[in-house]
């Protein structure tokens, strides 16, 4: 069993990312019944790509127009070792089952974020199910130079428009204001069903009833084991970071800069295609972070990214 089988899963979603298929094994398979996503291995010579497109030909009758490399994820059954390799397929032509014979017991499809109606479910799928429900776009706040009653106001517009994941950044603000202002956006993100991570500071992220914690870099390198919040992440510079962070069973990493920043101005940051090097076998969603705008969530996700993260454009 030392050798690894690659795998390519598709990661089906609906034109507004609110609802993903699952496929049913049929029986003489092995986990006959079980919940999976639909793909198959890739064979000698075969792309990952390549194999995703011929196994959803082949399993579901359809052809892939639109599909992007998200994330990998390594398991070991009792009958094989295999490394998922989970791309996001977003466009397609034809009607599952309709032009081609059905290969599964059954599809289904399911809401994002939401507890599957179906079961069993592979245990290698767990974590992707979590990391689904992740929003694809962070808004970090700048309360310490826009101030915070700007910030509140500039927030509830956002979530208004479909925000629903923000980092609560600025540490210089002195603790007492800080914390006011992590409640308040907590309170006003919790009103539109979003999700607020603190950054580095524990005892507030607790205290106003954030749903997780961020890490930045330097706190992520000496971090032994994960944090007890539902949600953590963490910012990386690099790849080994991003795997540091898998390794800690984190659920998102920061990556960047990408693009040349305000903030940092003489540095160029990574480029597109140094990104999308250092995210290959990434295990975790990555937000895409420095230069960030609202209309590139597209050019990043075709890179690997999860997602962005944006501190001046949201």
């Amino acid at each position: 069993m030392s050798q690894i089988v690659e795998v390519a899963a598709a990661v089906m979603l609906r034109a507004d990312g609110r609802e993903f298929l699952l496929a049913q094994r049929p029986e003489g398979k092995v986990y006959a019944g079980y919940w999976e996503f639909p793909g198959g291995k890739v064979e000698p010579g075969e792309t990952v790509r390549a194999a995703l497109i011929r196994e959803l030909q082949e399993e579901l009758g359809i052809t892939v127009t639109e599909c992007s490399p998200w994330l990998t994820r390594q398991f070991t059954y009792p009958h094989a070792r295999v490394r998922l390799n989970f791309w996001k397929v977003t466009a397609w032509d034809g009607e599952i089952g309709i032009t081609a014979p059905l290969e599964h017991a059954a599809v289904d499809w399911q809401k994002t974020g939401k507890t599957a109606s179906v079961a069993p479910i592979l245990p290698a799928n767990d974590p992707i199910l979590k990391a689904l429900s992740l929003p694809t776009a962070m808004a970090i706040t700048m309360a310490e130079s826009e101030g915070t009653e700007r910030q509140l106001e500039r927030l509830e517009t956002a979530l208004q428009d479909g925000l629903r994941l923000i980092q609560v950044r600025d540490k210089n603000l002195p603790q007492v204001q800080r914390q006011s202002f992590a409640a308040e956006v907590t309170r006003l993100a919790h009103k539109h069903g979003a999700l607020v991570v603190i950054n580095d500071d524990e005892e507030i992220a607790r205290q106003v009833g954030a749903d997780g914690l961020h890490l930045p870099a330097t706190r992520l390198a000496s971090c032994m084991t994960r944090p007890d919040f539902t949600w953590v992440g963490a910012s990386c510079h690099n790849a080994e970071e991003i795997a540091r962070a898998g390794e800690l069973g984190l659920d998102y990493a920061l990556f960047g800069p990408v693009l040349p920043t305000l903030t940092h101005p003489e540095a160029s940051g990574l480029g597109w295609p140094e990104f999308a090097r250092q995210m290959q076998g990434n295990t975790l969603p990555v937000l895409a972070l420095g230069g960030m705008k609202n209309g590139m969530l597209a050019e990043a996700q075709n890179n690997g990214a999860h997602g962005i993260a944006l501190m001046r454009g949201w």
